[in-house]
């Protein structure tokens, strides 16, 4: 496909780490198209990632939430069957002449097609869900089904010509920001020049399966400070500061909780400033390895393949080989994949990452 776009519409509409993940194929599309108007169709939860991004030209919000909430209100269904012909009416107006669907599902397959968009750019059968592949007109075959989404992204982007190695993604942050988070860690840590630790113990409410036990942070924590001289701060995001004020409560040394973040950025800036990240298969992993912080990845469930964080960055996945796993069964009761890995595993990772020795 020799091709040059003059206006390219990127859909990926969530999750925050899948959206993390596509970032470095929005690099190369800028470095490979300098001029071309490049914007990007993403969901509210992970919007935030990408705003003050300098390779995009625009963030088009789809309104899922208005969506879902009209529709579920018998007074309002009527009503809002108008908001998506409205919607789909402004993407028209925008003239896209080229589309990447790096999402591939249905919905976005349906958003691509109706778009308008000469050239749409998809992945093939097999590599996409819910018939997704029958709205775009190009389709791209990476050469495993298990291949790393960050590698994936950038397969979809070779229809165009692009070949490259992953860039460095973007995740900028506002004067107000680094401000902000500035002030926190002069506030707590000032004068420190011990390694720090970030433990995000939490994850999306939607995928309680993927957490591990907040006793086994607990004693990570205590271990690292006590052992190993280390500073130790507990991340959080939503509704997840009773988790860490629990943790800290098991603690034996009171570890640092972060400050309240008004944006996903802020929390990037916290990662930057950490010399290791400890945490589940979730967005803030993906963060933290998009701001090249050594990460220690725990997984279970979920594809360490498919989903471990960025292969250029530092990083130890802590697993079990079990026959059941991976399988995202989001009703499991026993979580035996995430039971089965040990505090003494994940401490021996984070040392390896930090070349810690014990001190006495």
């Amino acid at each position: 496909m020799n091709y040059q776009p003059s206006k390219i519409l990127i859909i990926r509409l969530g999750s925050v780490g899948d959206v993390v993940r596509t970032l470095p194929a929005l690099g190369s599309l800028r470095e490979r198209f300098p001029s071309a108007y490049i914007a990007w169709l993403v969901e509210e939860k992970a919007k935030g990632i990408l705003e003050g991004n300098p390779d995009l030209d625009r963030i088009i919000l789809f309104p899922r939430k208005k969506l879902v909430k009209g529709f579920i209100h018998p007074f309002t269904f009527l009503p809002t069957l108008i908001d998506p012909l409205r919607f789909i009416r402004e993407l028209r107006r925008m003239t896209f002449d080229l589309v990447l669907d790096f999402h591939g599902i249905l919905k976005s397959g349906l958003i691509s097609f109706l778009s308008g968009a000469t050239h749409r750019v998809g992945f093939s059968r097999g590599f996409c869900k819910e018939l997704n592949y029958i709205f775009n007109n190009y389709h791209v075959n990476p050469k495993d089904k298990r291949l790393n989404r960050i590698e994936k992204n950038l397969a979809l982007i070779s229809a165009l010509g692009i070949r490259t190695a992953e860039p460095d993604p973007i995740i900028p942050a506002s004067e107000d920001d680094r401000r902000k988070i500035e002030a926190f860690f002069m506030q707590h840590m000032a004068g420190n020049h011990r390694p720090l630790v970030a433990l995000h113990p939490g994850t999306s409410p939607d995928t309680p399966y993927k957490r591990w036990d907040e006793e086994r942070y607990a004693k990570v924590a205590d271990t690292l400070i006590e052992k190993y001289h280390v500073w130790v701060i507990l991340t959080w995001g939503l509704d997840e500061r009773l988790t860490v004020e629990k943790i800290a409560r098991q603690m034996k040394h009171a570890p640092l909780i972060a400050c309240e973040t008004e944006n996903l950025r802020q929390l990037a800036e916290i990662f930057r400033r950490c010399s290791l990240y400890i945490g589940s298969d979730t967005g803030p992993m993906h963060i933290a390895a998009a701001v090249r912080t050594p990460v220690v990845a725990l997984f279970g469930p979920t594809d360490h393949r498919v989903n471990a964080p960025s292969p250029r960055n530092r990083n130890i996945i802590v697993r079990k080989d079990l026959a059941c796993s991976p399988c995202r069964e989001f009703r499991c009761a026993s979580r035996e994949c995430m039971e089965a890995v040990t505090p003494e595993e994940v401490l021996d990772a984070a040392i390896e990452l930090l070349n810690l020795q014990p001190v006495h």
